[in-house]
């Protein structure tokens, strides 16, 4: 039973391009499905998350975690009488526009092409799902609805205008509303971003050896769950106890966030989606308290994963890698891939083709990056590294 302020199929503004309807699927599930069977979807596999792709089988990459919140975002969405298919659809697309390297990747882009438009991730997923997969006869893109393709550019909320290039340009297209809030199942699909990060970074960065348990057994909400496997599991195994620890953090992150959004959209009352899109504030989020919990955890995370030694060197290695192959392009656009090169032809002058050679890179995955640095700039990069993940 769906909520009265649910997305529903039927109600769908429908696709850019028209299309006929499929018999057994909704708009919503053709849309997950396109997704996960989009190429960029599956070149998240080999893009960081935290570390470097080739750092270790076990830590998380783009792919990983794309499931993972798709996983929560379903969860909390049929608690709250959403439509599930369209929630999971947007958590599966919001990271497409990752490159290489994740948000280290993200800035040297982004310095790189602030005299073309600056490059933002989110707005690049927009580009991905409506321009750059070309695998359809009839137009590029996936061809997504429209409230999938609203998902993606406001889960975070209304998109300050003037938007990244990439989101203006396909907004002059198809109007997204880009000044008020997605839909509930696109903020649901934000949250569950949250969620999972917060707690799949503590098990990478345990399983790295940045920080120990004795040291997250004395944050916010962790000293709770930590204390409560220990009264139910006295003299547990180390691994056991750390990860029945994690699982009890993960769940009061997903209790929470439903309990607060139950009481906000009682409050709220809406009784349409046109409701929350105007509601003037996010209706899906955490309780104070434990956003101020959550800070703390953060600001940890901050200082013994993001910001630790090895993971600063390897950093400032693969930023030379984007530093490296975007003069490179831009110079010698002859070796961009020949499927690229209609592009080059037609573009008009230096912001189109910086905007293509950014394109292009930030398709690439880690490996793809390193292993293409090498070839043509005769760089050690892969070894350089191999080593830094070995040091």
């Amino acid at each position: 039973m769906h909520a009265p302020y649910a997305s529903l199929p039927a109600e769908s503004r429908g696709r850019l391009h028209p299309e006929e309807e499929s018999h057994f699927r909704t708009p919503f599930q053709r849309d997950r499905d396109r997704i996960i069977h989009a190429s960029a979807f599956r070149r998240l596999k080999h893009k960081t998350q935290v570390f470097i792709e080739h750092e270790g089988d076990y830590f998380r990459t783009r792919l990983t975690h794309s499931i993972e919140v798709a996983q929560v975002a379903r969860t909390v969405s049929a608690a709250l009488g959403l439509n599930t298919e369209l929630t999971e659809a947007v958590a599966l697309a919001h990271d497409l526009g990752h490159p290489p390297f994740g948000h280290t990747g993200e800035d040297a882009l982004n310095d790189l092409m602030a005299p073309y438009g600056g490059f933002d991730h989110n707005a690049q997923a927009i580009r991905i799902v409506t321009k750059l997969e070309r695998h359809y006869a009839e137009w590029d893109g996936l061809n997504l609805t429209w409230e999938t393709l609203e998902g993606i550019a406001k889960h975070n909320g209304p998109v300050p205008r003037p938007a990244p290039y990439a989101l203006e340009e396909y907004n002059a297209v198809q109007n997204l509303e880009l000044e008020t809030h997605a839909s509930a199942e696109a903020q649901v699909a934000a949250l569950s971003d949250d969620i999972a990060y917060s707690h799949h970074d503590l098990h990478d960065g345990l399983r790295a050896e940045l920080f120990s348990t004795d040291e997250l057994a004395e944050l916010p909400v962790l000293h709770d769950n930590f204390a409560e496997v220990d009264r139910k599991y006295p003299g547990l195994n180390y691994y056991r106890r750390r990860h029945e620890a994690l699982r009890r953090f993960f769940g009061v992150l997903v209790e929470d966030v439903i309990t607060l959004s139950r009481r906000t959209l009682a409050e709220a009352d809406p009784q349409s989606v046109a409701d929350i899109r105007h509601a003037g504030r996010m209706m899906i989020r955490f309780s104070p308290g434990l956003w101020d919990d959550l800070k703390v955890i953060r600001t940890f995370l901050f200082h013994r994963m993001y910001r630790a030694p090895k993971v600063v060197d390897m950093r400032r290695e693969v930023t030379s890698v984007v530093h490296d192959l975007f003069p490179l392009f831009m110079a010698n656009p002859s070796e961009l891939p020949k499927q690229w090169r209609k592009d080059v032809a037609e573009a008009a002058d230096e912001t189109a083709l910086a905007r293509i050679v950014a394109d292009y890179i930030a398709g690439m995955t880690d490996r793809f990056a390193i292993e293409t640095h090498q070839r043509l700039l005769g760089s050690d990069m892969v070894d350089r590294t191999r080593a830094l993940r070995g040091g």
